[in-house]
Formats: C-alpha cells, structure tokens, sequence
C-alpha cells in the first residue's frame, strides 16, 4: 500500500501548486490537498515533471500559485 500524505493547501511544494497537473486529491473545506508519498506529475508552467512534494520556497524559477479559488469581486 502505498503511504499517502495529507499537506495544508497553503504549504508552498509542487502538490499544492494551482500550475502542477498530478494525482492528488483536494478538500476545501478542509484547505488539505492529499498525494501519495512518491507521486509524480507535471510544472505546466515549467512543462517539466516534477515531484509532488517538491519544496519551492527557495526555487527563483517558480510561479507557484495558491490552490484556493479566487474570491468573488464583491468580496475582496
């Protein structure tokens, strides 16, 4: 079986990227985002592969985007 992790939506790592295309399972209720120890997928931004939990905090080539839906006009 495979070991799977459960990230805070705000964590800046490839999984909790908006621009990463890879299998995940997201809750926003919950704001948690929920991959697989080892997965893999794609930086379309990039268009690279990329791991999910890689850590972008210090990577000067990323564009790393909340997954959080923007909030309606009237809300901001």
């Amino acid at each position: 079986m495979m070991k799977k992790l459960i990230i805070p939506a705000e964590v800046e790592i490839c999984a909790t990227c908006s621009y990463w295309d890879g299998e995940r399972r997201v809750d926003s209720e919950w704001r948690l985002v929920v991959v697989e120890k080892d997965c893999q997928g794609e930086c379309l931004v990039q268009a690279q592969p990329s791991m999910a939990l890689n850590d972008l905090r210090r990577s000067a080539d990323c564009i790393w985007e909340h997954l959080a839906p923007d909030l309606p006009t009237n809300e901001r």
